[in-house]
């Protein structure tokens, strides 16, 4: 797996920061980072990573911020989650796409196309974020098919940054 690489890291001004961190935080139903926190936003291959205090919190895609795994477990979001069973806890930690089957539980406020974040049901821990493709009532149904497109994961280049 090659090495995520960050470019052109800047600092990020006091109502960038604000802006950024309601977006999210409606999206995630808790509060996340301030401005008082350090910001800088930063170039990747795939998308703009956002660093709050020297780690990697949130990444902006499609225009749109969401935080990242390890944001997702330091801030400890109550909206946009999909439970998925044990079962498939080893593939979606391995990148595969959420299929309907292996969804336990999802938010019933999520639309297509909304970014949202995986967890398992036994511990409730973050495992991945992703794309809905389909409604957290279709997803609670088990709607059949491939329901949320996989973006970022437990030990993913995102997640190894910064390890070394």
């Amino acid at each position: 797996m090659t090495e995520l690489r960050v470019r052109k890291r800047g600092r990020m001004r006091e109502k960038e920061i604000k802006a950024m961190s309601e977006e999210i935080s409606s999206a995630v139903g808790v509060e996340v980072f301030t401005n008082k926190d350090t910001v800088d936003m930063a170039e990747s291959s795939e998308f703009n990573v956002v660093f709050v205090n020297n780690e990697i919190m949130a990444l902006v895609i499609e225009g749109r911020p969401f935080l990242t795994v390890r944001g997702l477990l330091k801030y400890k979001p109550v909206k946009r989650y999909v439970t998925v069973d044990m079962g498939a806890v080893p593939f979606v930690t391995k990148g595969a796409d959420v299929m309907g089957p292996g969804i336990v539980e999802a938010d019933p406020a999520i639309q297509p196309g909304d970014f949202v974040w995986v967890r398992d049901v036994k511990f409730q821990k973050a495992l991945a974020i992703g794309q809905a493709m389909a409604t957290g009532e279709e997803m609670a149904a088990k709607k059949p098919g491939k329901l949320i497109k996989s973006i970022s994961y437990v030990g993913d280049k995102l997640w190894k940054y910064g390890e070394e």
